[in-house]
């Protein structure tokens, strides 16, 4: 992947959820993460169909490079590829990461989640993943059930993998800060941005976690 892609995998990384943003008020929900600072976005739909989903996923490609953001989708390599978003994220139960890269070539970011295991984490990175994902860190709205993340696995990983790290897990602005200061590069948030009143203050409110110390003063 081109070094300068890489190098915009720091932020608040919004997550889309059908319950939270139905398909009327998808764009508008994400536009307003966008004008609040989020650097990327994940399209993430499960239920609708396959021509809705492409028409989502075009529409929030053009939204997001209004906006100089990134666009990744969740699962769907050949969505990714159709609609030519910035890259893919793959689950466990999901297409090999060697099988994306082919699809997609090597200039897509391909981020892969990796739990609470540091071996996955080992195997993604040694495979090609341009940013690996753990957690949960905190309860969640999304996943109640996931698997306990400790902050210390993103220092280890930090040190080890040299790769971009994502946090996700309910994730607030008070909860946010210590996350980044064990090295997590992004916050992965679905409730606390879409799942808010206001989602244009809440994601401004997270962007913020990422400013150096003497401008949030």
């Amino acid at each position: 992947m081109k070094p300068d892609k890489r190098s915009r995998l720091r932020g608040l990384y919004a997550i889309t959820d059908t319950g939270l943003s139905p398909k009327q008020q998808l764009l508008q929900h994400v536009e307003q993460a966008l004008l609040g600072g989020a650097a990327i976005i994940q399209y993430r739909d499960k239920r609708t169909s396959s021509s809705q989903r492409l028409a989502e996923a075009t529409a929030l490609q053009r939204l997001c490079r209004d906006h100089e953001a990134l666009l990744i989708i969740n699962d769907d390599v050949v969505l990714a590829d159709q609609v030519g978003a910035d890259g893919v994220h793959l689950g466990a139960e999901d297409d090999p990461l060697s099988s994306a890269r082919n699809i997609l070539g090597e200039d897509a970011i391909i981020g892969v989640s990796c739990y609470n295991r540091f071996d996955l984490a080992r195997i993604a990175a040694a495979s090609g993943a341009d940013y690996i994902a753990f957690g949960r860190f905190f309860p969640s709205h999304i996943k109640p059930k996931a698997v306990q993340a400790q902050p210390g696995l993103l220092t280890r990983a930090k040190a080890e993998l040299g790769l971009p790290l994502v946090a996700i897990g309910g994730i607030t602005p008070e909860n946010g800060a210590p996350l980044i200061s064990a090295g997590a590069d992004m916050l992965a948030v679905i409730h606390g941005v879409f799942g808010e009143t206001d989602i244009q203050a809440a994601s401004r409110k997270l962007s913020r976690l990422f400013e150096p110390e003497e401008k949030t003063r």
